[in-house]
C-alpha cells in the first residue's frame, strides 16, 4: 500500500445550515496514480466542525480521475483514464456508514474516458471518452454492475488549433435536470451536442441538436440551473463562460463572460464549473498561469452573470472543485501541488475565505460528497 499524507484541520468556528439532517459526509476522491497515490480514497467530513479524517481507500485501478455516485448513494463509478490504451469504467459498491468501497466489475472504455454520469433510475452510465472522441452508454444491472456498452457514438471533425483540436475530444456527458436531454461537449470540434434521452429505447440517445462554439474556444464542462432553464458552458482554451437559455434543447446564447483579468498574457486552462446549491453564485476554475477560482453572481431572472472576485487555489492546477451539499464549503483539487484546499463560503455574498483545513495527497483529481447515514 502506498503512503498517504494527510493534514488534519484545526477546529473551525462554523455554524452549519445543512440541507436535510445530514452533517457528516464522506469525501470520495479519485487520484492520478503515477506517484504515491494508488486508487480511490475516502475521507470523512464534519460540516459543523470542519474536521476531515482519512477512512480508507481501494486500489486496483489506474488513474481514477473522474467519479460519479449513483442516486441511491450505494455505488461509485470511476473512469480509468490511462494515457495509453483505451482505459476503462469501473463499478464499486459503497457503504456510506463505513466508507468502504468494494469492486463490483469493470468494462473496457473507448479511448481515455474523462467524465461519467448516471441517470436517476440507475439504469444507464454515460461516459465521455476524450482521446477516442467517443460518447458511450453502459447499461447498469440491478446489482450495480456494468454491462458492455449498448451504444457508442463517435464524433467526427476538427478545429483550428492543430495541436489540441486535430480531431474530436468528447469531454462531458451530462443529463439535463429533467433527464430529457444529454449534453456532450467536444473540445476538439468546438461543438456542443444535444441528445434526446429515452430510456425505453434500446438506443437511449438520439441526436437532437448541435451548437457551434467559436473556433478555438474548446468547450469543456457544463452546468445547469436547478430548474433546467439555463445552461452554462465553460470553454477551456479561451477562458470564457457562455450562458444559454436552454429552450428545450435549442439553446439561445444570452451572454459570454471572461474568466481572465484585463490584458491577461498567460496560459489559459479553464477546468471546472459549478453553481452554489441555492443557485445564486457560479464558480469556475482556471489552471495554467492563473490557478484561481472565479466567482460570479447569477441573476436568476435572466440567467446572466456578473463577475465578483477571484481567489487563489493555493496550489497548482485546480482541475476539479466541489461545493459541499450544505453550501458552506468549497473543496479544490490541486492536481500538480498534491493538495486539496478548503474555502468557507459566505452564503449571503458567496465570498470565499480560506480555512486551515487541508488534505495532502498525491495527484488529487475529483471529489464527490456522499451523506453518511447517522441512524445506523
Amino acid at each position: 500500500m502506498k503512503k498517504l499524507l494527510l493534514i488534519l484541520p484545526l477546529l473551525l468556528p462554523i455554524i452549519c445550515m445543512a440541507q436535510g439532517n445530514s452533517k457528516i459526509y464522506d469525501l470520495v476522491m479519485g487520484t492520478r496514480t503515477r506517484g504515491t497515490s494508488d486508487g480511490i480514497y475516502v475521507y470523512r467530513f464534519n460540516s459543523e466542525t470542519g474536521e476531515v479524517s482519512y477512512l480508507n481507500h481501494v486500489d486496483g485501478i489506474i488513474d481514477p480521475t473522474y467519479l460519479c455516485i449513483s442516486a441511491n448513494k450505494g455505488f461509485v463509478y470511476a473512469v480509468s483514464d490511462q494515457a495509453t490504451g483505451n482505459g476503462g469504467v469501473y463499478a464499486y459498491k459503497f457503504d456510506a456508514v463505513t466508507g468502504r468501497l468494494d469492486s463490483v466489475n469493470n468494462q473496457p472504455a473507448f479511448g481515455g474516458p474523462l467524465y461519467l454520469s448516471v441517470d436517476r433510475d440507475q439504469k444507464n452510465l454515460f461516459a465521455a471518452h476524450y482521446l477516442g472522441g467517443n460518447l458511450s452508454v453502459y447499461p447498469i444491472n440491478a446489482d450495480g454492475s456494468l454491462s458492455p456498452a449498448s451504444q457508442l457514438i463517435h464524433d467526427e471533425g476538427s478545429s483550428i488549433n492543430k495541436e489540441r483540436q486535430e480531431g474530436p475530444h468528447v469531454h462531458t456527458a451530462m443529463l439535463s435536470p429533467d433527464e430529457k436531454y444529454l449534453i456532450a461537449t467536444d473540445l476538439g470540434t468546438d461543438k456542443l451536442f444535444i441528445y434526446k434521452f429515452d430510456p425505453s429505447q434500446k438506443q437511449v440517445l438520439t441526436l437532437f441538436n448541435t451548437v457551434n462554439v467559436t473556433p478555438g474556444n474548446g468547450p469543456r464542462h457544463v452546468e445547469f440551473s436547478a430548474d433546467g432553464k439555463y445552461l452554462y458552458l465553460l470553454q477551456e482554451m479561451a477562458g470564457l463562460i457562455t450562458a444559454y437559455q436552454f429552450n428545450g434543447g435549442k439553446p439561445t446564447a444570452l451572454q459570454t463572460i471572461t474568466m481572465l483579468p484585463d490584458n491577461f498574457k498567460g496560459t489559459i486552462q479553464a477546468a471546472d464549473i459549478h453553481l452554489s446549491p441555492d443557485g445564486r453564485f457560479l464558480y469556475a476554475s482556471n489552471r495554467g498561469t492563473e490557478d484561481k477560482i472565479i466567482q460570479y453572481a447569477v441573476d436568476k431572472s435572466t440567467g446572466k452573470l456578473t463577475f465578483i472576485d477571484g481567489y487563489s487555489s493555493m496550489g497548482k492546477s485546480p482541475r476539479n472543485f466541489v461545493i459541499d451539499p450544505t453550501g458552506n464549503f468549497l473543496f479544490i483539487s490541486n492536481q500538480y501541488s498534491d493538495s486539496v484546499t478548503v474555502y468557507k463560503i459566505d452564503k449571503s455574498t458567496g465570498k470565499l475565505t480560506l480555512t486551515q483545513t487541508a488534505i495532502k495527497i498525491d495527484g488529487p483529481m475529483c471529489i464527490r460528497f456522499v451523506p453518511v447515514d447517522e441512524s445506523k
